[in-house]
């Protein structure tokens, strides 16, 4: 099998020159090296966040919607201001509640505060405590589970009694070691019992806000509030996303009978779609990942510049040696690829040191952020072809050159 011999011999020839050559060729790898860890690095980082948000979202539950009174977006015709809607009122929520008969669970939202402060004998918490009010389903079209005690009853969300769910964090903050179930706890001036404690959702891309969470009763947040007209949320989660179109349409219809609009007249009132969240969020990692690739992509083509360099000062310096060769048979396409493949050794090394090391920064940006560790065979493969073309088309000139030398001329240089 000739083919194989020739590039055997080559490869064999490639990594002698490489050896005689060792610093020269470690600078010009660690270039190429630099040029891959920043590319495979930025996009590993970017893949990471990517799973840990789709997975996010699969938790959160990506088949469901949102009825609010204000809009999802800016508008900015409108002073750069969300587009706000007459509030909902709770017999509204409540009817939607009970005419939606699509199969379905339907929680109905009342949100009291984002600066609460939580107290239990001497301990208090920071004032960033979210208090929601809700109702048995919360559980479910949210995302949560209970590490402790239960959810709430029919009677205490029929009567709003002062019972509430905490999150990990409030309960690691006030209780420590002791069991907070039936406890009394201060949520601003109000006294609640504690019934649950909700199981800890982490950080997400830095927020951990999940975890400094108060629920309590519905009807018990619609007294307390400190607005006289509150505007309720209504939460549907469907059962799947082929579902999902359809109960939108009728989510849409019903809530248009229940604000009394006829044909002619706009919604008043949105709706939140979570796979439109995770859609956004998804083309802004995509943007990521082109800037990512924009910035690896410079890189290496300062790497593929010095590869150039360096393999033409091996040409001037080896004029001899390719003098030797030809004169003993070596044609030019054989001296061609003699260089080709030494410039193609060259970028494979770096690349593999530079995918590792890209690989495993990319990871830690990605864990740091609350990201998961992932390997991107993708990017991998992509970049030993990204490190086979740089070599191919850095040693071509300076092959050319190499092949088209005079023996005589050659062997000649001093």
């Amino acid at each position: 099998m000739p083919v194989k011999t020739t590039l055997r011999e080559n490869v064999s020839i490639a990594l002698q020159s490489i050896a005689g050559n060792r610093l020269r060729t470690s600078l010009t790898a660690l270039i190429i090296a630099i040029g891959i860890m920043a590319l495979v690095g930025i996009l590993t980082a970017i893949e990471g966040i990517k799973q840990y948000t789709s997975d996010a979202f699969s938790r959160l539950g990506a088949n469901s919607f949102t009825i609010q009174n204000r809009g999802s977006g800016i508008n900015f015709g409108n002073g750069g201001h969300r587009k706000f809607y007459p509030a909902i009122r709770y017999d509204q929520a409540q009817r939607f509640k009970t005419l939606y008969k699509l199969p379905a669970l339907v929680s109905i939202n009342l949100d009291i505060s984002g600066t609460a402060i939580v107290k239990y004998n001497s301990q208090k918490t920071n004032p960033n405590v979210t208090v929601t009010g809700t109702n048995e389903n919360y559980l479910q079209t949210n995302g949560y589970k209970l590490a402790l005690g239960r959810n709430f009853s029919d009677q205490e969300l029929e009567y709003g009694e002062n019972v509430v769910i905490i999150g990990d964090e409030i309960k690691s903050k006030l209780f420590k070691n002791e069991d907070p179930i039936n406890k009394s706890i201060f949520v601003g001036s109000n006294k609640f019992r504690v019934i649950g404690v909700f199981e800890s959702k982490g950080s997400s891309a830095g927020f951990n806000g999940g975890d400094r969470l108060c629920v309590i009763p519905i009807l018990k947040a619609k007294q307390i509030a400190p607005s006289s007209n509150p505007s309720f949320g209504v939460t549907v989660m469907v059962g799947s996303g082929a579902q999902l179109d359809a109960c939108v349409g009728e989510a849409t219809s019903l809530f248009r009978n229940i604000r009394g609009l006829n044909v002619a007249v706009p919604d008043n009132f949105e709706i939140v779609r979570s796979d439109s969240i995770q859609q956004k969020l998804g083309e802004q990692m995509a943007y990521m990942t082109m800037a990512g690739f924009g910035i690896g992509i410079i890189t290496l083509i300062g790497a593929a510049i010095g590869l150039m360099n360096i393999m033409l000062v091996s040409v001037t310096e080896r004029t001899r040696e390719i003098g030797v060769r030809k004169a003993i048979g070596a044609t030019p396409a054989v001296i061609r690829k003699q260089f080709l493949i030494e410039a193609i050794v060259i970028c494979l090394i770096g690349g593999v040191g530079g995918m590792v090391l890209g690989m495993l920064a990319g990871n830690l940006i990605a864990i740091q952020i609350s990201g998961k560790f992932v390997v991107p065979w993708f990017w991998l493969l992509s970049a030993v072809a990204l490190c086979t073309m740089i070599g191919l088309l850095s040693g071509f000139y300076p092959a050319k050159k190499a092949a088209r030398l005079d023996p005589v001329e050659a062997l000649r240089y001093e």
